[in-house]
């Protein structure tokens, strides 16, 4: 198995590098990030008015972070799952799950009126239980996603099977059209031509270091330059936000993912799959899957691994003993595919915050606004997100920035050394639940009182 990220493997589509920030530059917004919240903060702001002057300002390279090497899941869920949603804003759910169809709708559309070659394809997604105990979950879930607008329904084990041959499980939820599969990487890619066909600038390999306020904007200093802006958009993820008041509400954990070697055609018959869902479990510590255009399976999640005091390095990215455990549940889970060989594995950290959703804020007197906390869902999320941003940044007062889910922070987490004992203790109870039948102990109970918790 080669340690290589499998969506940048030796693809032609890659745009050429962008020069790096030197010297002193003015624009009307300047966007920190070249990942999919800052391209669509980019892309909507010259949409919105053609006439603003856009730049893009990223420390290494578009679609360098999370972007360009997650799985691919493009949902329209914007609060990381119905039920997440529902436990937090179950007032408003009926406007964010409509938003969010709005938005994949959106983001559907803008791939084909900018021709981007990315392999969208709406396949659905099967949620799959692998103990009984899930089941009467998910119809729960699918009867209160129908009443919201959704169009779910519950598979029966005969039913689940007859899509994908799988001995662990036991049903599904399928949503037929609530999620698309997406080369991640060439979406990227395919945002960023849009944006510079619109006019957009970007600068690479150079590091935002701080923020300056002056009396009309604001100055972004990089090492060798800076950019004079009347507002900014931070697109950061999981890179410490230039607004320190923000950081105590994400922290970085990191996710890992496996590709196969192309199935055969006696291997794909073994397991069925014709339809080629997008596949995730639906425990609390849960596996995602999906095909590739070229055959493969990728094959990602289960584990959250945080580091203490959050620290992000690129050794952390290459962990053989979490390629052994994805490896083996894969195979647990498809064991007529025995044999079947790795030929990538790689891993990186994503933003997550206590409510495992999206939230926004401004700073400098409303001259930048921010959006963190994705948590691995983001691949359709950060368009709203970018869209958010910049009615903060507008002064727009619309049925988005009027959601609570908008107006209101998550919880922040607690300073070192309690939060690596919080994390740890939260993640052995998560554990234990999905051991004993999804039976939740008093310090996860605690944590759903205050709306505080932790996710895989």
């Amino acid at each position: 198995m080669q340690p290589d990220l499998y969506w940048l493997d030796s693809d032609p589509l890659e745009p050429q590098p962008h020069s790096l920030l030197i010297g002193d530059v003015t624009t009307d917004l300047c966007i920190v990030g070249g990942g999919y919240t800052g391209l669509w903060t980019a892309l909507l702001a010259k949409q919105r008015n053609p006439e603003r002057e856009v730049i893009i300002i990223e420390k290494s390279w578009t679609g360098a972070g999370a972007s360009g090497r997650n799985g691919g899941f493009c949902n329209n869920s914007l609060t990381h799952g119905f039920t997440n949603g529902y436990a937090r804003f179950k007032d408003e759910m009926a406007t964010i799950e409509r938003l969010g169809r709005e938005n994949m709708d959106a983001i559907e559309e803008t791939i084909k009126s900018f021709g981007i070659e990315c392999d969208w394809r709406r396949t659905g997604e099967l949620r799959v239980a692998d103990a009984e105990w899930q089941m009467p979950l998910l119809h729960e879930e699918a009867k209160l996603r129908n009443e919201y607008g959704d169009h779910v329904e519950v598979l029966s084990q005969e039913e689940t099977m007859n899509r994908v041959a799988s001995p662990t499980y036991k049903g599904a939820l399928w949503d037929a059209d609530g999620t698309a599969l997406v080369d991640p990487a060439r979406l990227v890619w395919g945002l960023e031509r849009a944006c510079l066909s619109l006019g957009v600038r970007i600068f690479e390999n150079s590091e935002v270091t701080s923020l300056e306020r002056t009396r009309d904007g604001i100055i972004v200093h990089s090492p060798y330059g800076s950019i004079f802006a009347q507002k900014v958009a931070l697109a950061t993820n999981v890179f410490p936000s230039l607004v320190r008041s923000a950081r105590k509400y994400v922290i970085p954990v990191y996710d890992f993912q496996l590709v196969t070697e192309p199935l055969t055609k006696e291997q794909h018959k073994a397991i069925g799959w014709k339809g080629r869902e997008g596949i995730s479990e639906s425990r609390n510590q849960f596996h995602y899957y999906r095909m590739t255009a070229e055959g493969e399976i990728l094959w990602g999640g289960y584990d959250a691994i945080y580091n203490f005091r959050g620290k992000v390095r690129q050794e952390y990215e290459k962990s053989a003993d979490t390629y052994a455990h994805l490896a083996a549940d894969f195979l647990d889970t498809f064991p007529q595919l025995k044999g079947i060989k790795f030929t990538h594995g790689w891993g990186g950290a994503i933003d997550t915050c206590s409510r495992f959703s999206p939230f926004w804020g401004t700073a400098h007197k409303g001259r930048v606004a921010y959006v963190l906390g994705f948590t691995g869902l983001g691949v359709a999320a950060t368009r709203f997100g970018a869209d958010v941003m910049l009615d903060l940044l507008d002064g727009i007062d619309s049925e988005r920035t009027r959601l609570k889910m908008v107006r209101k922070k998550p919880l922040p987490f607690p300073p070192e050394p309690f939060r690596w004992f919080f994390i740890r203790l939260t993640q052995w109870s998560i554990y234990r639940a999905d051991h004993h039948e999804g039976k939740r102990n008093l310090w996860l109970k605690f944590l759903d009182s205050i709306g505080l918790g932790f996710d895989s």
